[in-house]
């Protein structure tokens, strides 16, 4: 009589084969009204409400949700994915109560909800919007009417927190009014949604046109449509200002939304689009000033997209701080001229140019990754402060809230 094992090792090498001849026309295993089931040479191919996706054998193995495999206490893999062999392959397969049952060469089941897996699908990643966003130029953002957040319910109310950020996920920007004029009513309104991010700037910095610092910022001058920090290999993501003072005239906010003219880019020229997000300049920031000696430097395209769904994630346009171009072939380096010129007709469209005047105790939160800011030039004493905030701690508050963060 054949043992427990060799009765194994001859049931796996007989399903081998088996898989080995049905190749890539499959094996039907199992089908139930919602879903069907084949194995395949090289994966499992699941059709589930009439959508197929295939997940690779690794993949289930690893992605298994036992006790053993995994600590849903603390959410982290117990398994080591390391061990698992590379050919690994079911030798058991079931589904029973839109459940997927996996058994493996030896003997572990896996156990998987159908919706699970078809939520974690490749299939499905690549359609779903990882950030839903409405893209606005001047028009569409007057017209949504979006009422800012009032400085006492903001810092008390779980409510009126959630509905900022909803708000500032959205359109990458948003207000809270009625603060105090002071750097440290600032830093406690920044607080309420995110850890402060130190920079060579300081952690709360407060500035006027001293010209103190080796940056444009620091004078009276207009500044163009920029974001901040684009010589960071981790540009900061979060930009927060607050009018202190400004005994003078002009000064204006303007804001632009970056990813709005981005796609029309994409509508008008994808082949343009496209060169942006795959090109990498350098970009940098050198300060030599009596108290201040940097150097920073990183690389980067202008536009950083999901490769999966090439959905537009970050964005490092700032003409300022852009270095020598040393990085494209000289026959691509006109192409990406043409596209930067195109991108930046897009961005320096009126229509497109969202003008805000900043005053004592309004404070505004900025996308540094996507919303464009820049200013008017001004006269007079005007004291801005402000700070950076970290983008993680953002969008974790966010997701701690129930702030709906993506399809």
């Amino acid at each position: 009589m054949l043992s427990l094992n060799m009765f194994r090792l001859l049931r796996n090498k007989l399903l081998t084969s088996a898989l080995q001849c049905s190749s890539s026309h499959g094996l039907q295993v199992q089908s139930r009204a919602a879903a069907t089931l084949h194995l395949l040479h090289n994966c499992l191919e699941l059709t589930y409400e009439e959508s197929p996706m295939r997940f690779n054998y690794m993949w289930l193995r690893d992605h298994c949700r036992s006790e053993s495999s995994y600590n849903h206490k603390t959410n982290q893999r117990n398994l080591d994915t390391g061990s698992i062999d590379l050919t690994i392959r079911p030798v058991d397969t079931k589904l029973e109560d839109d459940h997927l049952l996996l058994t493996w060469p030896d003997g572990h089941m896996s156990k998987y909800k159908l919706a699970w897996l078809a939520e974690n699908s490749y299939e499905r990643k690549k359609q779903k919007v990882v950030n839903e966003r409405i893209l606005w130029n001047s028009d569409i953002y007057n017209k949504a009417n979006i009422q800012s957040a009032k400085w006492d319910k903001f810092m008390s109310c779980d409510d009126e927190l959630k509905r900022f950020l909803q708000n500032y996920l959205l359109y990458g920007v948003a207000f809270v009014e009625d603060v105090p004029a002071t750097v440290e009513a600032t830093e406690a309104v920044a607080l309420r949604i995110s850890l402060i991010r130190e920079t060579t700037y300081g952690r709360m910095w407060c500035f006027t046109s001293d010209h103190s610092r080796g940056d444009t910022a620091y004078s009276q001058l207009a500044l163009d449509r920029h974001t901040d920090t684009s010589y960071f290999h981790e540009p900061c993501g979060i930009q927060v200002f607050h009018c202190l003072k400004h005994e003078g005239s002009g000064g204006r906010t303007l804001l632009v939304d970056g990813f709005y003219a981005a796609e029309k880019l994409r509508q008008k020229s994808p082949e343009y689009f496209e060169l942006l997000t795959k090109v990498h300049i350098h970009h940098q920031y050198i300060e030599n000033t009596d108290g201040h000696r940097n150097h920073m430097t990183a690389v980067g395209p202008l536009l950083e997209v999901y490769p999966w769904s090439t959905e537009l994630y970050m964005m490092r346009y700032n003409n300022y701080d852009r270095s020598v171009i040393n990085t494209i072939p000289h026959d691509v380096v006109q192409r990406w001229y043409v596209a930067h010129k195109e991108l930046t007709a897009e961005l320096r469209k009126p229509k497109n140019e969202l003008w805000v005047k900043l005053k004592p105790g309004k404070v505004i939160f900025i996308d540094n990754w996507r919303v464009l800011h820049g200013r008017e030039s001004f006269t007079g004493l005007r004291q801005v402060c402000g700070c950076y905030l970290t983008r993680d701690d953002v969008l974790s508050t966010a997701c701690g809230l129930g702030v709906h963060l993506g399809s």
